[in-house]
């Protein structure tokens, strides 16, 4: 059926697209909604998130659980009627528009949400800047002047923005975790495999997941009742917090700014007796035997924990051979115009062979089973989401490089074991959004969820006082 003659498809604006990828927040008065994010007092200002713009209406049915809400995706999922951009023009060049709409979409409308759009990403899904060279750089409403994060940047910006109450993206090194960090928003990895990929380009099969934003936690939640199998249903209480004190060292900001907001909120909350400290590397080391190679290997990786840094490498060796597998033959026939950084990572990939594949597999089973024994199913991990404020617009060089690789040994933990992993706002620290991660064992996504909708009002109080 073609879109023409899809009752959802209420109009399309194709031809808007290429206006709306360019837009930039320019000499905008600002002003801050409910949740203290910035936002445009223009009413058509879209902050740059949107490649196109559309309506695809739910069908008429009594009040579903998302009725009323509306939604955007990432162009990387399939909507009929539409190219699936893949962040590149020469991606949307040679392929033709999809036949069929991603269920994962399709579920959303049918529950009553209304999809409005599709979103910038970051080409071929391989950054966590934000940053486009072919369709502009989203604005980040929080802080205009930093990256809102990538690669589901025009999601979480749309979010940020209050363009819609929640947006689809995917995350596979952290497509939704980042930017939900710096643009100050909510964001929701789940566990791997529990929500249908069908329908959305592959990066890296092992580690894809669907996950999205919302400012509103009992959204994020509402969301996850309809996307999330009834196996992951979870009523536990939580029964132990857990912070993982060295990985709280890679942040610039001082660990006390988010640590003593959780501390104090679960106190208030729960009371002290559930919160116990850990040194999450060595539990790694002694629970995931596999990983002994790639940690010898990072010993002297500058300044890096070496079994974080071991982790993140083996992530990044499959991640890279199985985008290989997917990409190399159209990478190869039609040679993209590929931006900075992109170009390298995508040519890296290219370049990698099978070697210690077996391996990566095996930290992969080992990872789960160890998260799994240390959160059993009342758990709570706290991890920083990423390793300071959003970096400068354009930043280059080492240090960017030195950030992603920070950022990547602590995204790395949910990355490998395929847990469900949420970012949480904390507020802003000298003008920059300030987040924290809680991370639950695979298969435990609404206990998580339910966790986060239960804490949020007093980690916000928290974040009130200081």
């Amino acid at each position: 059926m073609s879109s023409v003659n899809n009752p959802w498809v209420l109009f399309g604006v194709g031809a808007l697209s290429l206006f709306l990828m360019n837009r930039r927040l320019r000499n905008k008065v600002m002003s801050r909604d409910e949740f203290g994010v910035a936002m445009s007092t223009k009413a058509d200002e879209n902050f740059g998130a949107f490649m196109a713009k559309f309506q695809l209406l739910p069908p008429p049915k009594t009040p579903q659980p998302l009725s009323g809400l509306t939604f955007a995706v990432k162009d990387i999922f399939d909507v009929e009627g539409y190219v699936t951009g893949f962040g590149n023009p020469d991606w949307a060049r040679t392929h033709e528009a999809a036949k069929q709409t991603a269920p994962a979409v399709l579920a959303l409308i049918e529950e009553g949400a209304t999809c409005i759009g599709k979103t910038v990403m970051d080409e071929m899904a391989y950054s966590i800047n934000g940053e486009n060279k072919h369709y502009g750089t989203p604005t980040n409403p929080c802080a205009p002047s930093r990256i809102p994060g990538g690669s589901s940047s025009g999601s979480a910006v749309a979010v940020a923005a209050g363009l819609v109450d929640f947006a689809l993206g995917t995350d596979t090194g952290g497509s939704v975790r980042v930017p939900a960090a710096f643009c100050g928003i909510l964001g929701f990895r789940p566990s791997h495999g529990a929500v249908s990929t069908q329908g959305v380009i592959p990066m890296s099969q092992s580690f894809d997941t669907v996950g999205w934003f919302s400012r509103d936690p009992g959204i994020l939640s509402r969301v996850g009742q309809v996307l999330l199998p009834l196996s992951h249903a979870n009523s536990k209480k939580v029964g132990r917090i857990i912070i993982a004190d060295d990985c709280f060292q890679y942040l610039t900001i001082s660990s006390d700014r988010v640590t003593q907001i959780v501390i104090k909120s679960i106190e208030k909350l729960i009371g002290s007796q559930v919160i116990t400290h850990a040194n999450f590397g060595e539990y790694m080391s002694s629970k995931v035997p596999t990983l002994k190679p790639f940690i010898e290997e990072c010993e002297n990786h500058g300044g890096m924990i070496p079994s974080f840094a071991a982790l993140s490498s083996a992530m990044r060796l499959l991640q890279r051979y199985e985008f290989k597998r997917n990409h190399e033959e159209w990478v190869n026939t039609t040679k993209p115009d590929l931006g900075p950084g992109i170009l390298e990572r995508v040519q890296a990939a290219l370049d990698t062979t099978d070697d210690n594949i077996d391996l990566c597999h095996n930290i992969r089973s080992e990872m789960r089973a160890a998260l799994s024994e240390l959160l059993e199913d009342d758990g709570i991990l706290i991890i920083p989401t990423a390793p300071g404020p959003p970096p400068e617009l354009q930043t280059e060089g080492v240090w960017l490089e030195n950030f992603r690789a920070k950022a990547f040994s602590a995204l790395a933990i949910a990355g490998m074991s395929g847990s469900c992993q949420v970012t949480i706002p904390l507020g802003m620290h000298e003008l920059c959004p300030v987040a924290v991660s809680f991370l639950a064992r695979h298969g435990a996504d609404f206990f998580l969820l339910e966790t986060v909708q239960t804490m949020y009002g007093i980690l916000q109080e928290q974040v009130a006082l200081l």
